[in-house]
């Protein structure tokens, strides 16, 4: 049985889509009752409602599994500490095999939440466990919190220039990809960098989509004064806002690139493009 953390999320949900194709056993810890319903909807039963700082509910999710993959909620303050409780409780019951998901470039100390990934994957290196690392970068469907902009104005935004370069990753190909490495032998002690795309600016994003919504998207700059108000005003916390705009400003300085020849060997195929993703995308709005 294959536990996964944070399984009420887009990327545990996603996970436990591409297990279930495989036909694993799955168990899902999450915060809430709310999600049940959902998780039903996708073939989960199992499911333990609980906080990620409650050992006890820990030890109800990990007891009895064989393997799990953990997922912090994003940009979570808490997150080593999740992390420390998980790896103790995980060697303690006998689990034997841990997956973290963790982030493209943990290394980038200007990035709050990715060097506090790091410190996880120092954690696990010194642990008992069988440990795999999944690194995935931005996800293409961050893209589509802008879709009513660019279906409607024809507006791209961003909080950082438009000619930053990020490589992108669709998320299903990063749920395939995680159960792969845990459904099958051979991936004991690796470290996969999970990236689908080669480095983008943001102008080539927003002609990509344009071109699958059959008109011009233009990408535009966002300041960060100004989104730092939008999401002051729609209830973001004070971590959040100041760990995302040390990441946009990161961003700035330096892109985030990688390379997609990983993913590719552990799909055994090539990743999905961009364009194929905005054309998915598209035909599913219309």
């Amino acid at each position: 049985m294959i536990l996964v953390t944070g399984a009420g999320g887009k990327t545990g949900k996603a996970v436990i889509k591409a297990l279930v194709a495989r036909g694993a056993r799955v168990r899902a810890f999450v915060r809430g009752t709310v999600n049940e319903a959902a998780l039903a909807a996708i073939g989960i039963n199992d499911v333990v409602v609980g906080s990620m700082d409650d050992p006890k509910a820990l030890a109800r999710a990990l007891r009895g599994a064989d393997a799990v993959y953990h997922i912090c909620p994003n940009v979570h303050p808490k997150e080593v500490a999740f992390a420390k409780a998980i790896i103790n409780i995980a060697s303690n019951l006998g689990v034997p095999r841990l997956v973290y998901h963790s982030v493209l470039h943990p290394q980038i100390e200007a990035m709050p939440h990715h060097w506090n990934k790091m410190r996880v994957e120092e954690m696990l290196f010194s642990s008992p466990l069988d440990v795999s690392i999944l690194q995935p970068t931005a996800y293409m469907q961050n893209s589509l919190a802008q879709w009513d902009r660019m279906v409607n104005d024809g507006i791209y935004r961003v909080p950082y220039p438009v000619e930053t370069r990020l490589s992108l990753v669709d998320l299903d190909d990063v749920a395939e990809a995680a159960a792969v490495v845990l459904t099958r032998a051979g991936h004991s002690g690796a470290t996969y960098e999970l990236v689908g795309t080669p480095p983008l600016n943001q102008i080539e994003v927003a002609e990509t989509f344009g071109h699958a919504l059959n008109k011009t998207v233009r990408a535009e700059t966002e300041t960060i004064k100004s989104w730092d108000k939008r999401v002051r005003a729609a209830g973001m916390d004070d971590h959040q806002r100041d760990t995302l705009i040390k990441m946009f400003q990161a961003y700035a300085s330096y892109g985030l690139k990688g390379n997609p020849n990983v993913l590719s060997w552990l799909l055994g195929r090539a990743p999905t493009s961009l364009t194929a993703f905005a054309a998915r995308v598209a035909a599913s709005q219309a």
